[in-house]
């Protein structure tokens, strides 16, 4: 294990060797200087792990060096020694950022305990700072969302962002197949680099070619002068195709051949060019289907489907549809100069229930429109656009989408009490014999159609009393269909 690098700021030789002393038999790598400047530089060149430091310098105030660790960032923990009555100056140092202080003269126990604790919280930062940034992340690279299904994403777009295998997105249509490119390109090696988008499907065919290569002048007609491809303009950085499998049968062996020596022919050319480019692709049709019914070769299928991604639909993003929500919510509220500050219970309630098989994109434009159309600070039910406003009955309750189950108008339920919490249905006993243990699938359906009953039908809030989302039972009904 790694010694931590103690770094002790004092101009007095006795407390040097004091300080010296009580640390010799623990586990630290202690050195020391006795001017501010020796220390800046010490923290420029290898920033110890912790630093103890003398107010009072000859060249210096110590408040000078807090100062420059703050700015810095610098990812050290300071501990600082002062006089006997003091104790301002102790709080205004901790105030800039110290750890912890000690009033002289202090024993060894009180500069090992100090030490120790200095460390530890040292240590619970890193694992905080670890799980806010690679566990719990609400947001990342252009994604907001901060589900199971989503942090999956994140940790692979982390793996895979440094290296040169090509990346083949899957997902429904508006899931963020783009904004994942981008998270790919923003992480990795090559950010500085440029980031090109081309569209596969979007390009006549005719001029995909041309389009992605590049053609000289007089290639063919309307070709009035040299003109680099996509290819060549993603040199040094990410190419991303999207809607590979629109791409024409003709030019599928070509973008093989460059997939495999990273060289190309301009449209018209001879000359043999050389780029070097991450490629990263996307589609919203199943891949293999296509290969099999022949719009795809098999061969560069096989090519670019290295590294698989599949984004999730928003159904099944359990909770994300209320943070993105709300982002559109700000975003927009500020573009267009209005009020509005949340959705209502109500609204939040559809939101969670609507199937959206738009997903991000549809969720996007219906957040725009409300903002648009609509005054206030908040968004209530009378203000949904179509179709979600069949999801509100006439006395503005919510109903269950019609895509789902049949709609139909909710009385109050004043007599429901909430279920109770337990993973044996309401109706059953619990088992007294191993053969009255039933599978727990079994079990949580019962519990789930059992609730949804006692609600009649309506699952947002059946959902209410079982803890869970709308849009997990909307999942779970659907596979039990299968």
């Amino acid at each position: 294990m790694t010694q931590k690098r103690i770094l002790m700021v004092e101009d007095d030789p006795s407390e040097i060797a004091l300080c010296k002393a009580y640390l010799a038999k623990e586990p630290y790598d202690f050195s020391s200087v006795d001017r501010g400047a020796k220390a800046i530089e010490a923290l420029n060149d290898n920033c110890p792990d912790a630093i103890i430091l003398d107010l009072k310098l000859p060249d210096m105030n110590g408040f000078d060096i807090l100062k420059h660790i703050a700015e810095q960032e610098q990812p050290c923990e300071v501990v600082v020694v002062t006089g006997n009555g003091s104790m301002n100056v102790a709080v205004e140092a901790m105030q800039l950022g110290a750890r912890d202080f000690m009033m002289k003269p202090y024993n060894k126990e009180r500069l090992i305990t100090t030490l120790k604790n200095t460390f530890e919280n040292q240590a619970l930062k890193r694992i905080v700072r670890t799980y806010q940034e690679e566990i719990d992340r609400h947001e990342y690279c252009g994604f907001i969302g901060s589900s199971l299904a989503m942090q999956r994403v994140y940790t692979i777009i982390d793996s895979a962002a440094d290296s040169k295998a090509t990346v083949f997105i899957t997902g429904e249509s508006g899931t963020g197949k783009e904004v994942c490119a981008e998270a790919i390109h923003k992480k990795s090696n090559r950010a500085k680099g440029p980031f090109i988008a081309i569209n596969c499907g979007a390009i006549p065919k005719d001029l995909i070619e041309s389009e992605l290569f590049g053609h000289v002048k007089g290639a063919f007609t309307g070709a009035l002068k040299d003109r680099d491809g996509s290819v060549r303009s993603a040199h040094g950085g990410t190419l991303f195709l999207d809607e590979i499998c629109e791409m024409d049968m003709a030019l599928q062996p070509k973008l093989l051949r460059f997939l495999q020596t990273g060289s190309f022919n301009k449209v018209g050319s001879d000359k043999l060019e050389h780029v070097d480019v991450r490629i990263v692709c996307a589609t919203n049709k199943d891949p293999l289907k296509q290969v099999a019914n022949g719009n795809f070769r098999e061969d560069l299928y096989y090519r670019l489907h290295v590294l698989p991604m599949i984004l999730p639909p928003l159904t099944t993003r359990d909770g994300d549809v209320i943070e993105i929500a709300n982002h559109f919510l700000k975003t927009y509220a500020r573009e267009e100069s209005k009020e509005f500050e949340r959705f209502s219970n109500e609204v939040e309630a559809v939101f969670s229930a609507y199937n959206w098989p738009g997903n991000i994109r549809q969720l996007q434009n219906v957040v725009r429109n409300i903002v648009v159309l609509n005054k206030g600070e908040i968004v209530t039910p009378n203000m949904l656009p179509a179709p979600l406003d069949d999801l509100i009955d006439e006395n503005l309750h919510v109903a269950t989408p019609r895509a789902q189950v049949t709609i139909q108008q909710i009385p109050a339920h004043d007599h429901i009490t909430p279920l109770p919490p337990t993973t044996a249905p309401a109706s059953s006993a619990l088992p007294i014999s191993v053969e009255e243990i039933r599978p727990m699938a079994d079990v949580e359906r019962e519990h789930i159609e059992n609730a949804i009953k006692l609600c009649e039908g309506n699952i947002p809030q059946a959902s209410h009393y079982l803890g869970i989302s709308a849009a997990t039972i909307y999942r779970k009904k659907s596979a039990w269909k299968e």
